[in-house]
């Protein structure tokens, strides 16, 4: 697979819960952009999108966070970000944070126009396509509430999937449900939240699948930990670290 011609540099905002809990998965999308031909830069200063004060009823707070950030983007470079619901929150909540700061709500706006969910970019504006050669697996695929809602990451997830040479997509009756996680709602209400959780993976396992992917590392932190107390070893991994393993099989650059 030759490298976009058109791909040049991009933003990677990696989110809070791939720096804290999951740095592989967004190492692993590093790694994907820069076999698709992309230059990525990572500001460091990046923190969280605010999206948990956001939710859970402290605008204020959220708007603080997003404040400390809207400088950390000012070349006109798309900003990738691998996960829809932190994705969904700089492209549709972070303007609405500063409706009464016509500065600061301008640079939200832009930031907004050049925000991509991960599948979304690397499907629509690279081109992924990989060559035969891997070996083939089964895998499930779950997307945020966010991510479906907010940035259409169900059909773009699909698609990056279909452009896996060997990877079957095995569609669970679960798929349009909440995984159970929802940032804080975890927190405060652990039982429903625990058996919405054993639902969707009991839809998962009854696939038959080898595995499972998914776009938001919050979603599978929350499943992975359950099948960990249920001492399960099917696991879910983010759908980056899947194509990145493809491509490496497949013998791309």
């Amino acid at each position: 697979m030759k490298p976009n011609p058109a791909a040049t540099q991009v933003y990677l905002f990696a989110t809070c819960v791939i720096d804290l809990f999951s740095p592989q998965s967004g190492l692993d999308v590093v790694d994907v952009l820069e076999r698709l031909g992309v230059t990525v830069h990572f500001p460091e200063s990046q923190t969280c999108c605010g999206q948990p004060g956001y939710t859970t009823g402290f605008p204020e707070e959220a708007r603080r966070v997003a404040a400390a950030q809207l400088d950390l983007f000012p070349e006109p470079w798309p900003i990738i970000v691998p996960s829809g619901s932190c994705g969904g929150m700089l492209k549709h909540h972070w303007p609405k944070l500063f409706a009464d700061d016509a500065a600061r709500r301008a640079q939200a706006e832009n930031i907004a126009a050049r925000t991509y969910e991960f599948t979304d970019y690397v499907v629509n504006h690279l081109g992924l396509e990989l060559p035969s050669g891997a070996a083939p697996i089964k895998v499930a695929l779950h997307t945020s509430c966010s991510a479906r809602r907010e940035m259409n990451a169900l059909p773009n997830g699909r698609a990056a999937l279909a452009k896996l040479p060997g990877v079957e997509l095995l569609v669970h009756d679960h798929e349009s449900e909440c995984c159970g996680f929802g940032g804080t709602f975890s927190v405060k209400h652990p039982e429903i939240s625990a058996a919405m959780a054993a639902d969707k993976l009991d839809a998962i396992k009854a696939t038959g699948c080898d595995g499972f992917v998914s776009a938001d590392c919050g979603c599978l932190l929350n499943l992975n930990l359950t099948l960990e107390k249920r001492q399960d070893a099917l696991r879910g991994r983010h759908i980056a670290t899947l194509i990145r393993e493809r491509m490496a099989q497949g013998g791309t650059a």
